[in-house]
């Protein structure tokens, strides 16, 4: 008996196509006819070819360059939108402020599409996104960075330990979809974990009234990886068979399919998967600190949301700022600059030029390994740490310096809030003024408690 593995493997895709496409080979089968003319007759019941643009859509820019290297950036950001456009599923496109040029979409990309939900253009780090916890006694920050340190965990890999773990809900959550069924483990070994790179945790304070504030920056870790693994197989199967000359990381899953519902329900998951890592840290912290928590909310910036007019917008690296982006939006979202900088508390203006869409954070004009070449060459970490952190507690969880998360590899600030303002964005309605951070780091020998000498000697 024919079954659904043949169609698959006949280049049938999974969802809601394959269950009439097998009745049909069935039928076919038991009339005695061949497999070969059972192919063929497949074949002509297949969606006609979802053919690209010959020219690009358009759409929209908000960042100002202010000099050579900016518009060299800005002419690579526009370059890669310009290929996104000619995407069939695709219907507009806005570039933020901090926007650089990063594999398929760029960071500061935001795309709106039509039935289809993109894994690419949100990428592995899936609900990359920032937390904020704002406690009631005024206590002294570096004993709050102090406690945090402990607290924490950076790097690759995870907790192997009973007390972090993810809520049994979740587990529960996980086993029932069929692409996070076997990630419960994955999702016990990564709670209580921050990653790498950018991600960081924040020691500051409300300058509206000094309170003391943590924040913290991270993503969905192991889980949110092995969705964007098995999404992109399974966009990549649907586009081979609808639309074969769209560029791999551009693939798509019919968000109607059952794949694209199950696919859907899964980055729900893991959005609560990481909201629930965050405030798990900010507890143990709150908890070991004897202070009441007293405000905190929280906002993804890496994700996809879909809007009452039922497209779907995936932004990549990119906050949204229009009400209900997610049902536990109060208004409020966090938008960081660098670790010497303030974290911007904003409110919602819902541009629509800019699809309701604000920046993530100061953003790159070049890549990490370009910006070590030409920026950091042969200057020592010691020196840069020293003159790009002066006033502030930097610390590096791993135990050395990551000189391409220091703040001259981002652009400044000031001018990215400027854009923020000029282009009516966000409504910036207070800031988190920084005492001190604790990033990764690069990795060096930890002690064999497990908590190293994050600080970095000056």
């Amino acid at each position: 008996m024919i079954t659904e593995g043949d169609l698959i493997r006949w280049g049938i895709a999974p969802g809601t196509g394959l269950a009439a496409a097998l009745a049909t080979a069935r039928r076919m089968d038991a009339e005695g006819r061949s497999h070969d003319e059972i192919f063929r007759h497949l074949q002509t019941m297949r969606s006609p070819e979802t053919a690209a643009r010959t020219n690009s859509i358009p759409f929209s820019v908000f960042l100002e360059p202010e000099n050579d290297v900016e518009q060299a950036n800005l002419a690579l950001v526009i370059e890669a939108m310009d290929a996104l456009m000619r995407v069939p599923t695709v219907t507009a496109g806005a570039v933020m402020p901090d926007a650089c040029p990063a594999g398929t979409i760029p960071v500061g990309g935001v795309v709106a599409t039509k039935d289809a939900i993109h894994p690419g253009f949100h990428s592995a780090d899936i609900c990359c996104s920032m937390a904020i916890t704002v406690f009631k006694r005024r206590d002294d920050p570096r004993r709050i960075l102090d406690v945090a340190e402990r607290a924490t965990h950076f790097g690759p890999g995870g907790r192997k330990h009973d007390a972090w773990t993810m809520p049994a809900e979740l587990h529960a959550r996980f086993a029932a979809n069929p692409f996070l069924s076997d990630a419960g483990p994955i999702g016990d070994g990564n709670f209580g974990t921050q990653g790498d790179g950018n991600h960081f945790l924040f020691v500051g304070h409300l300058r509206s009234t000094g309170q003391p504030a943590i924040v913290t920056h991270h993503g969905s870790r192991g889980p949110g990886a092995l969705l964007y693994k098995r999404g992109m197989a399974v966009a990549r199967r649907h586009t081979a068979i609808h639309a074969p000359r769209t560029p791999d990381g551009a693939a798509w899953i019919d968000a109607h399919s059952d794949d694209g519902r199950a696919y859907w329900d899964a980055l729900q998951a893991v959005r609560l998967w990481t909201k629930a890592n965050h405030f798990a840290l900010h507890d143990r912290i709150a908890r070991d600190l004897g202070n009441r928590i007293v405000d905190r909310f929280w906002n993804e910036h890496n994700f996809v949301f879909r809007r009452a007019d039922g497209l779907f917008y995936h932004g990549k690296g990119a906050t949204p700022s229009f009400a209900g982006f997610s049902p536990d939006d109060d208004g409020r979202t966090l938008i960081p600059m660098n670790m010497c900088g303030p974290v911007l508390i904003a409110q919602h203006r819902d541009r629509a030029a800019a699809l309701g869409f604000a920046p993530h954070g100061a953003g790159r004009n070049m890549s990490r390994a370009r910006y070590l070449a030409e920026v950091v060459g042969d200057r020592t970490i010691a020196d840069l740490v020293r003159e790009q952190t002066a006033g502030i507690d930097a610390r590096f969880w791993l135990g050395a310096p990551d000189a391409s998360e220091l703040p001259l590899a981002y652009k400044r600030a000031a001018q990215v809030i400027g854009q923020i303002e000029m282009h009516d964005l966000a409504e910036i309605v207070d800031f988190v003024d920084p005492y001190g951070s604790i990033m990764a780091g690069e990795h060096r020998p930890r002690q064999a408690s497990g908590q190293g000498e994050g600080r970095f000697a000056r």
